[in-house]
């Protein structure tokens, strides 16, 4: 069987296991407080060449998500979001959870536009009955969407200067960070990243990682209270050093990019070799998630050999379904992948 499910099914990359093995019998101080972790740190602000941000690693995407908008936000305020975005419909309402709600805008295959956000805040603040609302508190955008689609850096910097323009701060979930910086026609680093958000995480999990995500805040006067808001959420690992040693031996030497890289090759491999086959590609991805629309009946065939997802639920005669690659795809299981069509 050949495996297309996510980019999380396997374990570890070889080398952040390496690491985490070599340094499995050293004794560290706890929560993140290690000699590990600052390392990963400095590495990290390295990258995105700010000195100043605040960077803390969490175990997950939904954990970091909601304890970062719920720290952004005041109590009367919601965060705007594509309708959709993950944190509006796959984090079983975490955000909800914690006393907040999600506004959402229209999507164009993942992404919210600029003038969307500009009309909705706008709008907003014209009906005089707006103090009985949930204010517009923060913009919520994926990077790359759900749909695998990518933001340039023009549209970026437009909805960054919409929030900005209304004085609220823009976050980037960056689960799938690397993939974006590795698409086709990529037109934005790291440190536009940081320059154009005040929050963003760099997934780690989904990336090569065992576990482990590091939110980066760039501008700080937001969580201010960093350290204890993580520990009210449940977030704080004791055994912090395990994402710090992780997150150092992504950074080193380019790994980060390389698992980018590899997982879009492989991706648009895929992409490619169902269009040749006359099969319905149903969003232009450009990065390691792809999707088709395919006959029911050739789904049922492919599931035979082949593991991979609904994107929804079966339709009558045919279905859409995902397939993701991940630093463990290898061109060799592409190749089967191909035979089979």
């Amino acid at each position: 069987m050949i495996y297309f499910n996510s980019d999380y099914t396997a374990g570890a990359h070889p080398k952040v296991l390496e690491r985490l093995l070599e340094t499995n019998l050293e004794h560290t101080v706890g929560y993140g407080l290690d000699q590990y972790t600052a390392h990963a740190k400095a590495l990290i602000r390295q990258e995105i060449g700010c000195a100043e941000a605040e960077v803390m690693f969490l175990v997950g995407g939904t954990q970091t998500n909601a304890t970062a908008i719920d720290g952004i936000l005041a109590r009367h305020e919601g965060v705007l979001a594509a309708e959709s975005g993950h944190i509006a419909v796959h984090e079983s309402g975490a955000i909800e959870a914690s006393g907040h709600k999600v506004l959402t805008l229209p999507h164009y295959d993942g992404k919210v536009r600029a003038e969307d956000v500009e009309h909705l805040i706008t709008e907003f603040y014209a009906d005089e009955t707006y103090p009985h609302m949930v204010a517009p508190g923060m913009l919520y955008i994926s990077q790359p969407t759900e749909y695998g689609t990518v933001y340039t850096l023009k549209e970026l910097e437009a909805v960054s200067a919409v929030c900005h323009k209304h004085n609220i701060p823009l976050y980037i979930d960056g689960a799938r960070m690397g993939y974006a910086l590795a698409a086709e026609g990529a037109d934005f680093t790291l440190r536009d990243i940081a320059r154009v958000a005040d929050v963003f995480y760099i997934g780690g999990t989904k990336l090569g990682t065992l576990f482990g995500e590091a939110l980066v805040v760039t501008n700080r006067s937001l969580l201010k209270n960093l350290f204890p808001l993580v520990k009210q959420h449940g977030a704080l690992l004791a055994k912090g050093r395990l994402l710090g040693v992780q997150f150092a031996a992504m950074f080193t030497d380019g790994l980060y990019y390389a698992i980018g890289r590899h997982a879009v090759e492989q991706a648009l491999r895929i992409r490619e070799a169902f269009r040749a086959n006359g099969y319905e590609i149903v969003i232009e991805s450009p990065t390691n998630q792809q999707f088709f629309r395919l006959p029911n009946e050739v789904i049922d065939r492919l599931r035979h050999e082949a593991s991979f997802d609904y994107w929804g639920a079966r339709g009558e005669t045919h279905s859409i379904v995902r397939f993701v690659t991940s630093w463990s795809t290898t061109a060799e299981d592409v190749d089967i992948l191909i035979e089979l069509l």
